[in-house]
């Protein structure tokens, strides 16, 4: 793949969604198998898919932008992140929501999100068996495009009279934290999905707020922050300070709140 100029936010956009539809291909051809599972260091499951499309996308990235590093959540579990400080770099999980992928569920995504100093400036996340991909970019707005479908835009909802929409994890949450965070605030439903599909729900306006009190990594959210933020939305953390990336040298996030429309 040749280089594209990084001020053109719509090329770049558009091939960081070809390499995302690439390696979700590979993912579904691993996934209609017997595939196996192994136990990585931190206790993560990791499969062929997660490497496969790893394989697919690092080196895809690498073609298009040289100069902006690339860290993966693979690469960087085996201790081959580079060191980032400032200036822009790519965020990868080739598939996010492995236990996801592994129940077959659908709820699985591969995440790519720019970063610029600190700051999520371009993210696509794709749900190859959903078939649904979520883009979004600084300056442009957010999309969403069905089973190859003409982008539609997508945009954050301003704060239901009702209630709140709350989507949260299949696998992770802390009841008890969650309503010392809202505060008496009235919640119309919960909403569990998987992966970075949380964000996106946000952003697409069919959920108001994501809080994740739990252990996350900066590939899981940099993809899904982005395209949230393009949609009108924002990701703090629980005390409403910035969330920014590149926080630390093993790319660990504080738990955190994604906002919709709600003020």
């Amino acid at each position: 793949m040749q280089h594209i100029d990084t001020d053109d936010t719509a090329a770049l956009l558009d091939a960081v969604s070809a390499i995302a539809r690439k390696a979700g291909a590979k993912i579904m051809e691993i996934y209609a198998t017997d595939f196996e599972a192994r136990v990585k260091d931190d206790a993560s499951p990791v499969t062929d898919a997660d490497l496969a499309a790893e394989a697919i996308i690092t080196p895809a990235l690498a073609a298009l932008t040289p100069a902006f590093p690339v860290v993966a959540e693979e690469a960087a579990a085996a201790g081959a992140a580079p060191r980032i400080t400032d200036g822009s770099f790519w965020l990868v999980d080739p598939l996010d929501g492995t236990k996801e992928f592994l129940n077959r569920n659908g709820e699985f995504t591969v995440n790519i999100g720019l970063i610029r100093n600190g700051e999520p400036v371009m993210g696509v996340v794709f749900a190859p068996a959903l078939g649904d991909l979520y883009m979004g970019a600084e300056g442009r707005g957010a999309f969403k495009s069905t089973n190859g479908d003409v982008p539609t835009p997508i945009q954050v909802r301003p704060e239901p009279p009702e209630g709140l929409t709350i989507v949260a994890s299949r696998r992770h949450g802390d009841p008890a934290l969650l309503e010392t965070f809202l505060n008496g605030r009235t919640v119309k439903e919960t909403i569990n999905a998987g992966s970075s599909l949380k964000f996106c729900l946000v952003a697409a306006g069919q959920a108001d707020l994501y809080p994740r009190f739990g252990r996350t990594m900066e590939w899981d959210t940099a993809a899904g922050h982005a395209v949230l933020k393009a949609a009108g939305g924002r990701v703090t953390t629980t005390d409403l300070t910035a969330f920014t990336y590149a926080k630390n040298e093993i790319f660990e996030n504080p738990h955190f709140v994604a906002w919709g429309g709600v003020v």
